[in-house]
């Protein structure tokens, strides 16, 4: 990514995506090109798509996140179906230690294991059965064992299809995506 002015990311000798380095981390064309950009990966969690009038939620045990207005506008089609969610590890922060305001968007677990790298600290949180990985704070007091709330940045929200995997509700279209 620090070479290259354009990348193409290909699975099985198929283009997924061409683009700049910053938009295959923003704007990813579906699950794979999400989950190859990025370190520690993108989280993946199945939610439940929630819609109450304005409003639209993702949902499973353990969260009840309200989307931002342009990837709500793009679930309404998914109501009452299942999608995955996706959120990058540093676009989930620790109640009581992060600039991530608190509005709808609590993710509640436990943490599993605690991996401090000085100015931030990898936290690995069973949701449900499901682990999440978690850039938060390097001081913030946590120990494996700890219930916890992450605040997801509802911005940096993602969403993919579940049976075809394309990136659902981006602000903007990816530059270049194989069909």
């Amino acid at each position: 990514m620090t070479l290259g002015h354009r990348i193409v990311v290909m699975k099985d000798g198929e283009v997924q995506q061409v683009d700049t380095p910053l938009r295959l981390y923003d704007f990813p064309a579906n699950r794979f090109v999400a989950g190859f950009i990025g370190s520690p990966s993108m989280n993946f969690i199945k939610a439940s798509v929630e819609v109450q009038g304005e409003k639209v939620y993702l949902s499973a045990p353990g969260f009840r996140i309200r989307t931002n207005p342009i990837l709500a506008q793009s679930l309404r089609p998914y109501a009452g179906k299942e999608v995955w969610m996706g959120l990058r590890p540093e676009h989930l922060g620790l109640k009581g230690f992060t600039v991530i305001p608190e509005e709808e968007n609590a993710i509640r677990g436990e943490v599993e294991v605690v991996e401090p790298l000085g100015a931030e600290t990898e936290l690995h949180v069973s949701v449900d059965g499901t682990v999440l990985v978690a850039k938060v704070d390097g001081h913030a007091p946590v120990k494996p064992g700890d219930r916890v709330e992450l605040l997801a940045d509802t911005g940096r929200l993602h969403a993919f299809d579940p049976e075809t995997e394309k990136a659902i509700g981006h602000s903007q279209e990816p530059a270049a995506v194989a069909r």
